[in-house]
């Protein structure tokens, strides 16, 4: 069945049930709504501003939007792009999309007006949906990708160069347009995070998309009582379909603006959730803010928080052993995918498996893996070889990239370009992005082992390796380290710390500085060699 029956059958068995809330702290004025298919509840003083709709509204949303696309020539097979920070709107404009049996195309919200146009064309968007956030990128190349393309602009303030989304749709019918569809239709284009590159556009039909709401409440159990928070952005694979599990499940989901401590905890408190889905800066963020004394969780309503899962990045297990000291009734998890895979879910840790902290866990729900050699042979256990992954999640395709799709998939499988080995129980850990791996004096050195290593130290916040040339041993293992705001600390004691480990991966350079993550948590490691690679570092020296 396509996704969106399952928004049809929570409006129809939940329709007076809350769906969606959105929360902002950083708004402290009161705001009315005046839209009737709104609700703003007045806010409280710990949290400013907050709307919310029902999924019967969420539907009815959705379906205006769908018939508003229709009666502007969308059609199935078209392509609607979305470019919007967090929001109420946001979902139901997704689903209005499919609706039509066109395509959404959500982009990054970090992409400059070049790499809008660019995703744009790749992806042949034929409508922009956008918000206030992105008016000056996109009035940057208004001029160009108007010229065969709709632009819809969602808020206040719509500038000259679009359409009012909120004036279009008021008068559209709210009645479904049941337009025809199947699993093996279209649904969506994401683009990779292009960490690696310049972002692909990744094919997924109806079925991957309902495949990974099933993965998703399979592994974390979500039933109509629970109540998921959402911070990362909506754009992103991981978000949304984490989120799939509540709409599975009829559940009610928060979205909240803003990352700080105080922030999450007030409103896991206010909105009584109980499924909580952190990026490993996030978590490593509230227990430092609770080491200062900042904030204390005991101020707060958490005892029915009783999930906390983080993905997008390998997860140190110093972490979530300092995560279990505060929150010892805390179920953990972990849930490993990639965009291609249609997000988290292919590789699975499970709740259970506390005593694998460190392990992105074994094939999830309805998945297949293994680990393999460069001629796509599986590797004997404990060998270190390329992960792959086969199910009903993965792409169709690289959108117009018959080379790169090719590369990619291979008799089924997806070749993941992540490095890992398998324990003697059958749990997968990651070693390190395929092409990450220093090669130095004939070593291979996977940085994320060296990177967990030092993220150990007490007063190291994060932390990453990348490989710097080297005349004598071609390359040299760099560690870029954050230290934490109430820290001090000075090479000669990283260099100390570093002892413990074996001399060929103890890092030659030391560099103090930020490390730059991407929304999903993802180091930048390009970014990072950019700025490295070639200068004169002043950085220290370890005796080797």
């Amino acid at each position: 069945m396509p996704i969106t029956d399952l928004l049809r059958k929570n409006a129809e068995l939940y329709g007076n049930d809350t769906a969606l809330v959105e929360v902002n702290p950083e708004i402290t004025e009161i705001r009315r709504i005046t839209w009737k298919d709104y609700e703003l509840i007045e806010p409280n003083p710990l949290c400013c501003y907050r709307r919310e709709i029902t999924w019967k509204v969420f539907d009815e949303k959705s379906n205006r939007f769908a018939n508003m696309l229709l009666e502007r020539g969308v059609k199935k097979g078209d392509k609607v792009g979305i470019l919007l920070m967090n929001c109420l709107e946001w979902l139901p404009i997704y689903f209005g999309i499919l609706k039509t049996g066109a395509l959404a195309v959500p982009l990054n919200f970090r992409y400059a007006s070049s790499e809008i146009q660019y995703c744009l064309d790749l992806a042949e968007v034929d409508v922009l949906v956008f918000g206030p956030e992105f008016i000056g990128r996109v009035e940057e190349i208004a001029d160009e990708i108007s010229r065969n393309r709709l632009l819809f602009y969602v808020g206040e303030g719509c500038p000259s160069f679009a359409e009012h989304y909120d004036s279009l749709v008021a008068n559209c019918k709210s009645e479904d347009p049941m337009i025809a569809l199947t699993d093996e239709d279209d649904a969506a284009i994401y683009f990779s995070s292009g960490t690696t590159g310049f972002p692909k556009a990744i094919l997924h039909d109806h079925g991957s998309l309902v495949h990974s709401a099933v993965v998703e409440q399979k592994h974390h159990g979500q039933t109509r009582d629970d109540v998921f928070l959402c911070i990362p952005p909506l754009y992103h694979t991981g978000a949304k379909m984490h989120w799939f599990g509540s709409l599975l499940s009829g559940g009610k989901a928060v979205l909240l603006k803003g990352v700080k401590p105080k922030s999450i905890l007030e409103t896991v408190s206010n909105e009584g959730c109980t499924i909580v889905w952190l990026l490993v800066p996030w978590a490593q963020d509230i227990l430092d803010a609770i080491d200062r004394g900042e904030i204390n969780p005991d101020d707060y309503q958490l005892s029915q928080w009783r999930l906390m899962h983080i993905g997008a990045q390998p997860v140190p297990p110093s972490l979530i052993a300092r995560w279990k000291k505060v929150f010892p009734e805390h179920l953990y998890d972990t849930n490993y995918g990639l965009s291609e895979s249609i997000g988290p879910g292919c590789v699975h840790l499970g709740v259970e498996n506390i005593n694998k902290v460190g392990a992105i866990g074994k094939a999830g729900f309805g998945w297949e893996v293994k680990i393999a050699d460069e001629n796509g042979n599986t590797v004997e256990r404990g060998e270190v070889g390329e992960l792959y992954v086969k199910g009903p999640g993965v792409m169709k395709c690289y959108y117009h990239d018959e080379k790169a799709t090719a590369e990619t998939l291979k008799d089924g499988w997806l070749l993941t370009g992540d490095m890992a080995q398998e324990d003697e129980d059958g749990f997968i850990y990651l070693v390190d992005r395929k092409k990450d791996v220093i090669i130095s004096g004939g070593e291979n050195l996977y940085p994320v082992q060296i990177e967990d290593f030092i993220r150990a130290h007490p007063a190291v916040k994060d932390v990453a390796v990348i490989g710097l040339p080297d005349k004598r041993l071609g390359e040299i293992a760099a560690a870029i380290i954050s230290i934490k705001e109430e820290c001090t600390c000075t090479e000669e004691e990283i260099n100390i710390f570093c002892q413990k480990l074996p001399r060929y991966k103890r890092p030659h350079k030391l560099i103090f500085a930020d490390v730059p993550r991407n929304p999903t948590g993802k180091i930048e490691k390009p970014k990072l060699r950019e700025m490295y690679c070639g200068e004169s570092l002043v950085a220290a020296q370890i005796k080797n």
